[in-house]
C-alpha cells in the first residue's frame, strides 16, 4: 500500500505539474516560467500545509517531487503541441483527479494525526493541499482561481476531506479504511465531473454582474 500510495503520488504529480503548463501557456511562457508554474503547483499545497503545522516541508526529505515536477514541466514545455491534444489533456486531468484525491487526504491524515484543530482544522488543510499548489499558480499568472470558476473541482475535494474527517471521528481504529473510502470518493466525483462535464449548479452559487465567457 505504501509503494502504491507514493507511485500514485508521482503521478499526480507529474499531472499537477503538466496542467499547470498547459494552463498558462497560452498566455506565452518562456521556459523558466514554465517550470517555476509546474513546480510551484506540484509542491504548494503541500508546502502550505506543513507550514501551517509547523512541520518540517515533506520536499526537503523527498527531493523526488521536485525532480519529477520539474522534468513534467520541462517535457510539457517542450511537447506542448502534442500535450495540449484532446485526448492527452483528457488523460491529465484523470490523473489530476488521482492527484487532488490522494493529496487532499495525505493532508486531511496528516493534520488529523497531529491532532490539529480537530476536526475541521483536517478538513481545511486537506483541502488546501490538494488545490493550494493552483491557487498560487492562478494568481501569479493572473488568471480566474479554481475557486471563482463553476467547474466542479474543490467541491468533490472538500466532500472528500469532510467524509474522512466524519469517519475518523467515529472510529479512528479504521483510518486506512476511511482514507481508502474518501480518496475513492473524491476521484469518483471528479471524474463523474470531467467525463459529463458536470458544473456547479446555479442553486449552489451567486451570479455575478459579468456574465461567464
Amino acid at each position: 500500500m505504501q509503494g502504491l500510495s507514493e507511485a500514485a503520488g508521482l503521478v499526480g504529480t507529474v499531472a499537477f505539474a503538466a496542467t499547470a503548463v498547459l494552463a498558462v501557456a497560452p498566455r506565452g511562457i518562456d521556459l523558466l516560467t514554465a517550470c517555476v508554474m509546474g513546480v510551484l503547483t506540484a509542491i504548494g499545497g503541500g508546502t502550505v500545509r506543513d507550514l501551517i503545522l509547523d512541520q518540517p516541508v515533506f520536499w526537503a526529505s523527498e527531493l523526488s517531487v521536485l525532480w519529477v515536477s520539474l522534468l513534467a514541466s520541462l517535457v510539457t514545455f517542450y511537447a506542448y503541441r502534442l500535450i495540449a491534444r484532446r485526448r492527452v489533456v483528457a488523460t491529465l486531468l484523470y490523473l489530476d483527479a488521482v492527484g487532488i484525491a490522494l493529496f487532499a487526504i495525505q493532508g486531511a491524515a496528516k493534520a488529523w494525526w497531529l491532532g490539529f484543530g480537530l476536526p475541521l482544522g483536517p478538513i481545511l488543510l486537506g483541502v488546501i493541499t490538494a488545490i493550494g499548489g493552483g491557487l498560487l499558480r492562478d494568481v501569479l499568472a493572473g488568471r480566474e482561481s479554481l475557486l471563482m470558476r463553476r467547474e466542479l473541482y474543490a467541491i468533490p475535494v472538500t466532500a472528500g476531506c469532510m467524509g474522512y474527517a466524519a469517519l475518523m471521528a467515529a472510529a479512528p481504529q479504521l483510518g486506512n479504511l476511511a482514507a481508502v473510502l474518501c480518496i475513492g470518493l473524491i476521484f469518483g466525483f471528479r471524474a463523474a465531473a470531467i467525463r459529463w462535464r458536470l458544473r456547479v449548479p446555479d442553486w449552489f452559487r451567486l451570479e455575478g454582474d459579468r456574465p461567464e465567457p
